[in-house]
């Protein structure tokens, strides 16, 4: 077993950060919050990256072994230019977060509009272009991830609808990903704890022995602004509605000065994982909303931090 060392769970590639401003080939702001996938051993990551007019688009990037990323010389998903999308999407899309299901690439993202944030899905083949399928939430509401599998027969996906000042999680599902509903809530921030101000999914959950993995962020309120970090949760397998285990203490927290520093200060924002053949996994995360970091641990060590509750506070619904 790898010996861990410093005061988080997840360890930094010593190379962080992976993509950085300076490597986008064209004029842009920032970069950051990536969605990763693998295929036929090649990594793809679908960016999010915030032009000089101060939206937000995607863009593609790939690499060989999943650390050392070339980004292409266009973006993959602009905003739309047509209707009925042209409306929802006039202000930017942001965060996207790939799903494998049944083969095929599905990619939950943001869409904003002067109504407000919505949670949008479309499809794609090839990463390079892409078909929408529908916008899928009421506004307020971001942090879309969608299961890799159907459950009970029904697509299922995670979110964040925003209400009374609080951002909590909850889970609905569809017969055909555009029509959603028997939502329930899932979990909520947690009183004194390091995700007590606003929570979301960040990554697709994983499938494992023990439950559906989610890889979520936390948000703690300070006087100097928020602290985003990263933490897990593991969901029934058979009622993803149940939460068996949440973690105790964050995995990873902003320390390092390209966390700190930034647009947005104070951020490590997870937008995917990669589970490899031997278990480790690689987690993907926007540092400080200005460049795209890597982190590892096992799928174990994930697992196991679900279930470190020493306090019934730590599964506080």
């Amino acid at each position: 077993m790898t010996m861990r060392h410093g005061p988080d769970l997840l360890q930094r590639w010593q190379r962080n950060p992976i993509l950085t401003l300076e490597d986008v080939p064209y004029r842009a702001n920032t970069v950051f919050n990536a969605t990763p996938v693998k295929v036929d051993g090649t990594y793809y990551l679908i960016i999010r990256v915030e032009g000089q007019e101060g939206y937000s688009f995607f863009s593609l990037a790939r690499s060989g072994d999943g650390l050392h990323f070339e980004m292409e010389k266009q973006p993959c998903m602009l905003p739309a230019n047509e209707e009925p999308w042209k409306t929802w999407e006039e202000n930017g899309i942001e965060d996207p977060r790939l799903t494998v299901i049944d083969g095929e690439y599905y990619v939950m993202y943001t869409a904003v509009s002067r109504y407000g944030h919505y949670i949008a899905v479309a499809k794609t083949e090839n990463f390079h272009s892409y078909q929408r399928i529908a916008i899928i939430s009421e506004p307020g509401n971001k942090d879309g991830v969608l299961f890799p599998e159907k459950v009970n027969g029904l697509y299922a996906r995670l979110d964040r609808p925003y209400g009374r000042g609080v951002g909590s999680m909850w889970i609905s599902y569809s017969p055909d990903m555009e029509h959603w509903g028997q939502s329930e809530f899932l979990c909520a921030p947690r009183p004194r704890y390091w995700d007590q101000f606003r929570i979301g999914a960040s990554a697709p959950p994983i499938r494992t022995n023990r439950g559906w993995l989610e890889i979520y962020h936390g948000v703690k309120m300070t006087s100097a602004g928020p602290i985003y970090r990263i933490g897990t949760m593991m969901l029934d397998l058979e009622n993803p509605a149940k939460v068996v285990g949440r973690c105790l203490e964050p995995l990873l927290s902003p320390r390092t000065d390209y966390e700190r520093i930034g647009d947005v200060g104070n951020v490590c924002f997870a937008c995917g994982a990669i589970v490899e053949d031997d278990e480790e996994v690689k987690i993907y995360y926007g540092a400080a909303d200005t460049s795209i970091c890597v982190a590892t641990c096992t799928l174990d060590e994930l697992i196991e931090s679900c279930f470190e509750c020493s306090d019934g506070m730590c599964m506080i619904r």
